[in-house]
């Protein structure tokens, strides 16, 4: 098992894509925003990384190491968590079938954003809107949580 510091300072994030192209715009992207990337290959890495590391990105592939939505297990956990295993973290679901920020295919699917591949030249603005999509619908929660500490 390869072990990987974190820090407070640092804002960590775990991609599930199976596609190389994919992978390495999204790596990119997200080492500019100042994340650090962890990824996984397959089903059992992603949750056991999941687990153990408070992300605040998730990117998954709708066809993350299977071969149809339906067999993609670690979509099927995230879509299974409780609100407070999901808090913390933006989850952004890559696939062909998705037209990029549609809100109903994003609540369909259980995450906060979809992005079409197509459009993965806009990937660094995308990440960005969907975390300060994110930020803004719970601000007030945070706000209370804060107040009630």
């Amino acid at each position: 098992i390869e072990l990987d510091f974190l820090t407070s300072a640092d804002k960590p994030a775990l991609l599930g894509l199976s596609t190389p192209e994919l992978q390495e715009t999204a790596k990119t992207a997200l080492d500019q925003l100042g994340f650090k990337v962890h990824t996984a290959v397959n089903h059992g890495e992603f949750l056991h990384k999941f687990a153990q590391v408070p992300y605040q990105v998730v990117v998954i592939e709708e066809l993350f190491s299977s071969t149809t939505p339906e067999e993609n297990e670690s979509l099927r956990a995230i879509q299974r968590m409780s609100m407070s295993q999901r808090r913390q973290t933006v989850f952004i679901l890559f696939g062909f079938n998705m037209a990029t920020f549609n809100p109903m295919q994003a609540y369909q699917q259980g995450v906060h954003a979809v992005v079409n591949p197509s459009e993965m030249f806009l990937i660094i603005q995308l990440v960005q809107k969907a975390i300060a999509d994110n930020d803004m619908f719970l601000n007030t929660f945070r706000e209370v949580q804060r107040r009630m500490a």
